[in-house]
Order: structure tokens, then sequence, then C-alpha cells
């Protein structure tokens, strides 16, 4: 769906803890830039709402606290539009609720741009996604809009659609009506060919072809009805308007058996893409019904939905996690292969956080609940994976798009066919009429239609399997073409957990001291070389004296009050803009430092009290992670032509990770906006490019890339919403994973796509030629489908893996 909406939004403006109570949010003008000294965040919000978002147009009314956006409702999603603005420090006011619903009475090509429209025309909708292979519906919309789901259910009911919750699985008619009808039809048409055969009355088999008719196109007939009345004309028109045709000519067998082939084809196709309505569902099952919760000193078993935050739960050895939380006592090891695809048991100690879904080993476990059950990296996963088959990819798009128009060519050629050879051959007019409707069932084009969302959405579901979330089908084509991955590097390309490892006062003070006074300032950040020089301070049992009027220039440093003076902690480019420089000997030691790959942050002091000028150095040390050399070879030999590490450390210390990890570019002391331009330079320069962060820091960067991809984000919501790309697990090696997943997906697209449209040329030749009859005609049609299916559900089993050759490693 292609037609733009505008949609208006209401913002809250984020206070600094220095300038009221954590967690406040203000409804006046913007005056949090000047607060924090940096980059206005209602600028930054509109520069990372981008075209590749689904965003046309972004600004903003900061009198009324609006955001007024022109979105593509089929690429744009309000979770990751609220992500975002979190990420810059704003807020979209209001919950966001998803709707998601499987439509089993929906034909595979059936109304849904129609269904999206109405959707998006009831006020506070904001995004309405059908996907008529998959058969559901996700409709999105923002609390206080005066919607509930029942409204919408109501609607949908009303318009003639029977739904039903993802939750609730399917029942016996509606897995196999089709099979039902299908071998209906067949039956029918059996005995009516063998009683004629027998040389009965055609009063006796007519009526059994009336009911083979009924019972193999009453389904596509009324699909078809449907589009007729909205104007349009889609295959199951196509495939009604041919059998109808042969019936007329007297050629009711061969219509029969067209319908019979269509019917069956139809019932293999939902039993196809059932895999992976199967295999997504399969994630459901994963959560245990029951938990045992210590209440009052006494072991209770409860539902798992009833369990709230704060609640004790034990679970055995070899049972399965039922909640999120921490664990409070026990060691054990979890399978956390549903959540992250991590192939290996984690070992789990007192405070370690676990996933709902996951399988504990030998140890019995005592664990805090930290989310209700609807709120778990389970259930998001299960949301995000079910909304990602409603949005389609690019190319089916454009094949969605070209299916319309190519539907009323066939029906043109086919009357051409009817008309034309009789007035200027000399055909017959049965002859040319029969040809006529074998044209309109050879040219259909359902092959070429489901050929990429066979393919999209087995690979959705495989990703899934693998702790690689993709948050739709136009991200699993996209990252198919990256040629360029741009790396943050604390916590990506490195652990993300750093530690102090120089203390080194320049004036007489002691380290304590020092360290103590950083400690102080750095408290109020959530950075992790923030925190590492807290815990350090932890470590030495270190007092923190209390600070004030704290104020953050991002990617510089941070300064506050303390004991009269003003405390400045950063980078040499920020102390040097506070007047406050190194001597050559102080540069040479800071020199010393960064070339070991550490980075240094200066503390200095100005004002009242007892020192001033550059207090000492603090030098902090990062681990780099084991397997990200071997994650960025995999990445070469998977086609990445380019790897950039985008960091605002300093040159030295990102050049020693470089040469670890085998980066080919680096880009430091790079700035978030500066971030942004380097990735915007890289597009300009190679064409698509993916950026790789923690998905909160680098969001507006992972915005403007060609594919935003978060690492390492079982359990983090933020980055889930923000990036296109979920790796789940901490573990680079992930990613080369999902590229090598997206680019094999393409591979089978473009397979699906060519031998369709070979098999629909070559059966319109023939039937030019009169070379092919009808039902052979049929069977080559819905043959095709039915192989593009199973070709795309290939996707759903892991790729071969080359065994090597004894003899030759012999020989070698």
């Amino acid at each position: 769906m292609s037609e733009l909406r505008t949609i208006d939004l209401p913002l809250r403006w984020k206070v600094p803890a220095a300038a009221a109570e954590p967690g406040a949010w203000r409804e006046t003008s913007c005056d949090l830039c000047q607060l924090r000294g940096e980059e206005c965040a209602l600028d930054a919000l509109v520069r990372a709402l981008t075209p590749e978002r689904g965003v046309q147009r972004a600004t903003i009314d900061r009198a009324a606290g609006k955001l007024h956006l022109q979105v593509i409702p089929d690429r744009f999603s309000l979770d990751q539009a609220k992500a975002i603005a979190q990420n810059v420090g704003l807020r979209l006011e209001g919950e966001v609720h998803h709707c998601i619903l499987d439509l089993p009475t929906m034909g595979r090509v059936d109304a849904s741009r129609t269904i999206e429209k109405r959707l998006m025309a009831i006020p506070g909708v904001a995004r309405a996604a059908v996907n008529p292979v998959a058969r559901t519906v996700t409709i999105e919309y923002l609390e206080g809009s005066q919607l509930a789901e029942q409204d919408l259910l109501g609607r949908l009911k009303a318009w003639g659609y029977a739904f039903r919750s993802i939750d609730l699985p399917a029942d016996w008619w509606e897995r196999h009506r089709l099979l039902v009808y299908t071998a209906v039809t067949a039956i029918a048409l059996g005995v009516g060919w063998l009683l004629s055969a027998l040389g009965a009355s055609p009063t006796v088999y007519i009526p059994l072809a009336a009911i083979a008719y009924l019972a193999g196109g009453g389904f596509a007939a009324r699909n078809g009805l449907r589009a007729l009345r909205r104007g349009e004309i889609d295959v199951d028109t196509l495939m009604v308007t041919a059998a109808l045709g042969a019936a007329l000519i007297g050629e009711w067998v061969e219509g029969g058996v067209l319908l019979f082939l269509f019917a069956l084809s139809n019932a293999l196709e939902h039993y196809a893409m059932d895999r992976t309505r199967r295999a997504i569902r399969s994630l459901m099952d994963l959560r245990p019904e029951e938990a045992l919760v210590l209440r009052d000193g006494k072991e209770v078993l409860v539902a798992a939905s009833d369990l709230a935050v704060g609640d004790q739960v034990i679970v055995r050895p070899g049972e399965r996690i039922a909640a999120d939380g921490h664990v409070r006592e026990g060691l054990s090891a979890v399978d956390q292969s549903p959540i992250t695809g991590e192939s290996i048991p984690v070992e789990k100690v007192s405070g370690d956080k676990v996933f709902a879904g996951t399988i504990n080993g030998a140890g019995r476990l005592e664990i805090g609940v930290s989310k209700p059950a609807a709120e778990t990296t389970l259930a998001r996963i299960i949301q995000l994976v079910e909304e990602a088959r409603s949005e389609r990819a690019p190319t089916q798009r454009r094949l969605d798009a070209f299916e319309q128009r190519y539907a009323v060519v066939i029906l043109a050629g086919a009357a051409l066919m009817a008309l034309l050879p009789p007035l200027w051959l000399g055909w017959a007019w049965d002859q040319a009429f029969y040809r006529a409707m074998t044209l309109l069932v050879v040219a259909s084009p359902c092959a070429l239609v489901i050929s990429t969302p066979a393919s999209i959405l087995s690979a959705i579901a495989a990703g899934a399997r693998q702790g690689v979330l993709f948050k739709g089908g136009a991200h699993v084509e996209r990252l198919a073409g990256i040629r360029v991955v741009a790396f943050d590097k604390t916590g990506t390309l490195t652990m993300g957990r750093p530690r102090v490892t120089d203390v080194l006062p320049l004036q007489d003070c002691e380290a304590d001291e020092l360290l103590g006074v950083a400690a102080a300032v750095e408290a109020h950040s959530e950075h992790p070389l923030a925190r590492a020089i807290v815990a350090e301070a932890s470590a030495r049992s270190l007092g923190l004296p209390k600070v004030a009027d704290l104020q953050a220039a991002p990617g510089l440093g941070v300064k506050a009050h303390l004991d009269g003076r003003v405390i400045n902690i950063g980078t040499p480019r920020y102390l040097a803009s506070q007047r406050m420089t190194l001597t050559d000997a102080q540069l040479d030691q800071l020199q010393d430092l960064e070339a070991q790959g550490k980075t240094v942050m200066l503390v200095g002091a100005s004002g009242g009290g007892k020192r001033h000028g550059l207090l000492g150095l603090v030098a902090v040390a990062d681990t780099v992670r084991p397997e990200a050399a071997q994650a960025i070879e995999e990445l070469r030999r998977a086609g990445v032509e380019k790897v950039v590490m985008l960091t605002g450390d300093n040159q030295r210390a990102a050049a020693a990770i470089a040469r670890q990890t085998g980066v080919d570019e680096v880009r430091a002391e790079l700035m978030p906006e500066q971030k942004v331009d380097a990735i915007e330079e890289l597009l300009a320069e190679h064409g698509q490019v993916a950026m790789v962060g923690d998905g909160v820091n680098d969001a507006p960067a992972m915005a403007r890339a060609t594919i935003g991809i978060a690492m390492g984000a079982g359990g983090t919501d933020v980055a889930m919403e923000t990036a296109d790309v979920v790796l789940m697990a901490s573990d680079l090696n992930k990613l080369p994973t999902a590229i090598k997943l997206s680019r094999r997906s393409m591979r089978v697209v473009r397979q699906n796509l060519a031998f369709s449209l070979m098999v629909i040329g070559a059966l319109i030749i023939s039937t030019f030629f009169n070379l092919i009859r009808l039902p052979l005609g049929v069977v080559g049609h819905e043959g095709s489908t039915v192989i593009v299916v199973l070709n795309g559900l290939r996707l759903l089993s892991p790729p071969r893996v080359k065994q090597p050759n004894p003899t030759q490693s012999l020989r070698e």
C-alpha cells in the first residue's frame, strides 16, 4: 500500500536529572537542548525518521508539542518511532497497542488493500497491514485514541471476515476445509465422468458437475466477486471465468478439472504456508502454562499468566522458566537457544538475567520476576515476528502492483484471442474461445505473485529459530544487498564491560581521592565508561560526595559542581574547551595509554577550592569480543566488501581494537550526529550500508543506515524496537548468519521468479500454437505455483554444510 497517510503524535520532553526528578517529563517548549548542551533533540528525531522507516516527511509543532508525520502505512511502525524518540530524549505520549489476527477465510490474493484502506480510515489507527499469504492482519494504534480491540474486531466481522486471535490454534475444519472441498470436487468429477462414460443421461451427471463447480470454485468465486465489486481483477476472477467459459462450450469436465486442480493447489499452498505459521507458533509453545511460586513461605502452583513483578519463582532442574527475571538463589546452566539461538547452555548465578521460555539445567533456581507475562522477551519476540509477516518486501510490493495491470492485460488478450482469429485466421469460434479460456488459466500470475512471500516468510521463521529477528520482509531483502557494515565499538566489537586500569593523579592528591571525585560526577551517567569508574570506586569502598548542576556534552564529557568547584571529566578536546591543556609530558603519558587500546578521561577542576586545573587521568579498557575477528572474516566471505568502525573513542584506542578485529577503516572521536554524517558518506560512496550497535546510543546512525542491526539485544526492549534486524545473542557470529540467510532467501526468490516467468511464457506460447489443452495447462500452471511454494519452504531447513573430502585432505 503506497498511499501516504498523515499522523499527528503527541510528544513529551524529558528533563535531565540535574533539572528535575529523574523520569520527569514536561509538556512545554523544548529547552532540552540548551540544558544538555547538545544538538536539539527534536531536530535529531526528525533526522532519524527517514524514508527507510516508512516516513516521507516529519515536522514538529513545538508550541502544540506534536509530531506531524507523512508515512507509508505498510512500512511505518509506531513502535520504532517511539523507540527512536526515546533514544534522543523524547517520548511519544500513549502506549502502543497491537491487534494481530488470523483471517482464515481470506483467499491467497484477496482484498488486502481494501481491508487496509478501511482500517486506516478509522480514526486513531496508525498502521494496518494485511498479508494475504500468511492470512493475517496487524493493526497498530495509540492508547487514548478512543479505540478498543473489540471495535476493530466488530468492523472486520461486519465486512464479512471471520477472524481468530493468533494465540488460538485453528480447529479441524479450518485446517482441512480446503482439502475437503478438493475431495468433494474430485469425487463429483469422477462419478460424473464414470456415468457419462456409461452413457447416462446428461440430467444425471449435470448435477454432479454443478457440485464439482460449487465445491471447487465457490471459494474462488466469492473472492473474485469481492474483487470485481472493488473494480479489481485478480487470479480468482481469471480462474472462475475460465471454468465458466469451458462449461459454456460444453467442456464442463475440463472446467471441473481446472477448478479441482485450482482447489488442490490452494489446499497445498495453505498446508505448505502453514509450515511457516507452525514454525512461528512453536515459539508460543515455549511458554509454560504454570509456575511454582514461593508465597508466605509456601510453594504454590499458579498460572504463568498471573505472575506479577516481584514474585519469587522456583525452577526445578529440567523445567522451562516461566518469566523474565533475575536469579536470586541457585546455580545452574540454562539453555537459552529458544531466545538467543546460543547452542551452548549459559551458566547462571545470583544476579544474572534469565528469560521466559528458556530451559533450566541440573541446578535449582529461585528467580525474581522482573516483567509481567505479556511483556517478556519471548512475548515480544512472538509479537515482532507476527508483525514482520505483515510487512511486504519491496519485490512483493512491486509484484502486487504489477498483478492488477497484468490481469487486465490477460483478460484483454483472452478477449482478442476469442474474437480476432475467427475473423482474420478462419478459426472456429468454439476453438478460439477454448484457447482463450486456456490462455486465462496458463497466463494467470499465481506462481509469480506467491514466489516472493513464500520465500520471505520462510526466511523470517527460520531466522527466529536461530535468534535472528527480521522486523519485516523489506529488511530481509535490503540486508541481502549490504556491501558495507559499520560497527559501533563499545558493546559491539568489545564486550561492553570496561574496567578501570589506571588512575594517575597529576597533582598532590591520592589516587583514591581522584577516583572518588570522578565517580561522584559519573554516578549520574549510564555510559559504560562511567559505570566502570563508579564500579571501581565501589570496589575500593570509596564514599561519593554529592554533586549539583550536572551538565552533559554527549560524546565529549560531563561537568558538575562539587565543594564550590566545577569538576570537568571527559576527552582532551572537552577539557581544552574548558581552558585546560596537557603539558608535553602529560600528553606523552596519555598517548602511551591510548596506544595500549585504553580510553583515557581527564579530570579537571576550576573555580573555588584547593586544587585547580588538571587533577589527573583515569584510563579504562574494554575487552574485544573473542569471536569478533572470526565474524568479520565471515562477513567478507559472505560478500561484504568493507568493514568500518564508528566510535566516539580516541583514535589510538580505536585503532588498537581495529588491529585485533580486522576492521578496514576507523572513524574515531565522533559525536552522535557525526556518526550519522559518516553513515551518509558511506551511503553516497557504496550505496547500501548496515549499522551495527546496541540499539540505544547509536539509534540515529542506525536509523539513517540502510539497515539498523541491534546486537546482543536479549531482553532489551529499546533495541528490539529501534533496529530493523535484532540479533538476540551477544554473539557477533549471528551477523554473518543473518546476512547469509537473507542472501539465500533472495536467491530463492530469484529462482522462483525466473521459474514462474519461464513456465508462464512456455504455456502461453503452447496455447497460441494449440500445443496444449486446458487440463494440461492447469497442471502446468498450478504445478508451478506449488513448486515455488515448496522451493521457498526450503529456507526453513538449515543450509547444507559442505563436508571436506578426506581424499583431497590427504593429497594436500
